[in-house]
């Protein structure tokens, strides 16, 4: 071990064991904190503060012994203060180990949050008094503590020693923005900085930069979405985008979608896939897209809303902008699931539209009305009755076969 790494251990006059001074062999609490023990931190002299330091200002000498904590092994917590009559400014700047004080020795049950560091009175601290000159020099400074410092392999979890790097948070956020989650962007500044110890900072800090834009969000995302979407048309003359809001202001309906996906629509819009199984978890909204199928067999999106409900007024919304943003009119098939105000907004916006229900909706409710049994007995016979019938006239001759075969012949 290092010498600059090691911490110094003094033994008073105790009628208790001797205590190795290779703390790094035993757990950080090997050694109770105690009066009989003192700490003194081995760091090198430049980062040591002394008696009679000068520094410009009480922020230059906090930086100043945040960094000789922070090679330490321990945190700095700012004390009291004391200020002028006259100026009103600082004139005294106190700044202790966050282990300085007695902190509550008995729980009450009533804490809503129980923080690991606890007060063990340590004597550690430096003193700052303002000069004549306006500079703040060290009056005091007492550098022995009664408890360990924190190990060299766990220094980089203290939090004085944690941050972001610019590069760092400018990869969080491109991340963020392709919804990697976030225990797998902390893997990914892991093996980029080739080791967790190397990162900088904790997976609960990356947690704590999106609470962080959320708030800086918040009663503001309506009004950056709206921006978004004007940026879009002005980049792109055929980008449609349209937003409705209740009576306080929040979004309640917004359709949007490109050139790209109108060209598409005309092209491909023969049959189009309404789904809405999905849903934001933040707002609560519905997420909508209109889909369809290229000459390749590749899924197209002609449009998408986020709709505040299911409803028949919100379907017949959406449809009314829908036809309004595409050319080419209605399309011939519309596909969708087995939804009443779906069907009703269908039937009135889309009167000469074939609609039929998706298959795979079809399929995901066997389980729901079958019995375990014969759901698992039965379902690719049902399954190759869906997608192996050539006509109607095979797919009801299949139908009653399963039917009768699995008990069932009562259900039509």
């Amino acid at each position: 071990m290092a010498a600059n790494d090691m911490v110094l251990c003094v033994e008073m006059e105790t009628d208790e064991m001797d205590v190795p001074l290779d703390l790094e062999t035993l757990p950080i609490r090997a050694i109770p904190p105690s009066q009989d023990h003192v700490f003194y931190p081995q760091v090198s002299d430049e980062l040591k503060p002394f008696k009679g330091q000068e520094f410009k200002t009480w922020e230059e000498a906090h930086v100043f012994y945040t960094k000789y904590a922070s090679a330490a092994g321990f945190v700095v917590r700012i004390g009291s203060s004391r200020r002028s009559r006259k100026t009103n400014e600082f004139i005294r700047k106190e700044f202790f180990c966050n282990r300085q004080g007695n902190g509550p020795r008995e729980l009450t049950g009533n804490e809503k949050r129980i923080r690991g560091v606890v007060r063990e009175d340590c004597k550690a601290r430096m003193i700052v008094g303002r000069v004549k000159t306006g500079g703040f020099v060290v009056n005091i400074f007492d550098e022995c503590h009664n408890h360990p410092m924190t190990s060299p392999e766990m220094r980089h979890l203290v939090k004085s020693n944690r941050g972001h790097t610019k590069a760092q948070k400018l990869l969080w956020q491109q991340l963020s923005m392709v919804n990697i989650p976030t225990h797998r962007q902390f893997d990914i500044l892991g093996v980029q900085a080739g080791g967790f110890q190397y990162i900088g900072c904790t997976q609960q800090d990356l947690y704590n930069l999106e609470r962080d834009k959320r708030k800086e969000t918040k009663g503001h995302d309506g009004e950056m979405l709206h921006d978004y979407f004007q940026l879009e048309q002005e980049k792109d003359s055929g980008f449609y985008f349209t937003i409705k809001a209740d009576a306080e202001n929040k979004i309640t309906h917004c359709f949007w979608a490109d050139a790209l996906s109108r060209q598409s629509y005309k092209v491909y819009g023969d049959v189009i896939i309404f789904d809405t199984t999905y849903q934001t978890n933040r707002y609560g909204l519905i997420f909508a897209p209109l889909m369809g199928i290229n000459n390749h067999g590749q899924t197209i999106v002609f449009g998408a809303a986020f709709l505040s409900d299911e409803t028949a007024d919100s379907f017949v919304w959406l449809l009314k902008e829908f036809l309004m943003a595409m050319p080419g009119g209605p399309p011939k098939m519309i596909i969708t699931d087995q939804d009443l105000a779906m069907e009703k907004a269908i039937s009135e916006i889309l009167p000469d539209t074939f609609h039929r229900y998706c298959s795979w909706h079809i399929l995901r409710k066997f389980s729901e009305k079958l019995d375990a049994i014969k759901c698992r007995d039965y379902y690719e016979d049902f399954r190759n009755c869906i997608y192996s019938s050539e006509n109607g006239e095979e797919f009801d001759s299949k139908w009653r076969s399963v039917l009768a075969k699995s008990g069932l012949s009562g259900h039509s």
